[in-house]
């Protein structure tokens, strides 16, 4: 057959050797092949990356696959640094972050350990960047509240000039800055709190056993302890007192002693108000001793009770 197109050709003749139909519907099928393949594979990474993207949403049904590529990551945190970073404890704010030196630099969510720590109570906003190979850097930007002040029967922080640091209110994060920061009272205590808490800062024996400042007169402080004790201070040398009373607390734990009161108003002298001696027992038979009752004791300067 073969030979016999071949002879007719070669006399010029006409031959039907066309393409069956079945052949050419093959032809093109071939052509569609590779374009059709490759928009299924397409379509699988879509769906698959779409799928991925579901469950990353949520932390609960993406953690089990993110801990296996954990494991899968030889990469670990060798170092993270933090800027803007006063207030807040470091160890809050590793709590917060979700993980530490030598953890996988995979292991942790980058977006939830933010919220973490846009929630700590001295914080306004915070970003947290993964830098390969190994490296998590954290920036806070950090309210700058130094106190609380009471101003009739109000409470709002304040910062050392006395301005009042937007607050959402003593709920949530702000409630805990306001139980951290020291507590001033009265009129005028605002703007004159940043000086005290400087002086009370450099005597930390002092610092411990107040709760409280109030602002008398607008001229000078009293400070109230955590046992009611008062410590009455001078105006304008609250500085020199402090570190007379600080000198008595190491020698003689004298904030600790029960008292009602410890007035340092006069530079060359303390007087300590005691509470009323116990009364006589009934049965005693020894005279009853003098009247006590809101008795003071009164010391020349370096002495003390």
């Amino acid at each position: 057959m073969a030979n016999w197109q071949t002879e007719r050709r070669a006399r010029g003749g006409y031959t039907n050797d066309r393409p069956s139909r079945m052949k050419m519907l093959g032809r093109r099928l071939r052509r569609l092949w590779r374009p059709l393949t490759l928009l299924a594979v397409l379509a699988a990474l879509t769906g698959g990356a779409a799928i991925l993207l579901h469950d990353a949403a949520s932390e609960q049904r993406f953690a089990p696959l993110r801990a296996r590529l954990i494991h899968m990551m030889p990469l670990q945190i060798r170092a993270i640094a933090i800027s803007g970073q006063h207030l807040t404890t470091e160890a809050s704010l590793m709590q917060a972050l979700g993980t530490s030196i030598g953890s996988p630099i995979f292991g942790f969510s980058v977006n939830a350990a933010r919220e973490r720590i846009d929630k700590l109570p001295f914080v306004d906003h915070a970003s947290v960047e993964r830098h390969m190979p190994d490296t998590i850097v954290i920036h806070l930007f950090e309210r700058s509240p130094v106190a609380v002040w009471q101003d009739h029967g109000h409470f709002v922080l304040i910062n050392r000039a006395g301005d009042r640091v937007p607050d959402q209110g003593t709920t949530g994060k702000n409630a805990e800055a306001f139980l951290q920061l020291p507590l001033v009272v009265g009129d005028g205590a605002n703007t004159a709190a940043a000086e005290l808490i400087d002086e009370l800062d450099a005597q930390p024996n002092v610092k411990a056993f107040v709760t409280a400042a109030v602002r008398v007169g607008a001229r000078r402080w009293n400070l109230s302890l955590r046992d009611g004790t008062t410590v009455l201070l001078p105006e304008g040398q609250e500085k020199a007192a402090l570190a007379r009373l600080a000198r008595y607390q190491s020698s003689d734990h004298l904030l600790e002693r029960p008292v009602i009161s410890i007035d340092m108003r006069l530079p060359d002298r303390m007087v300590i108000h005691q509470p009323p001696a116990a009364p006589p027992s009934p049965d005693t038979s020894t005279p009853s001793p003098p009247d006590q009752t809101g008795a003071t004791a009164q010391d020349n300067k370096g002495q003390h009770p």
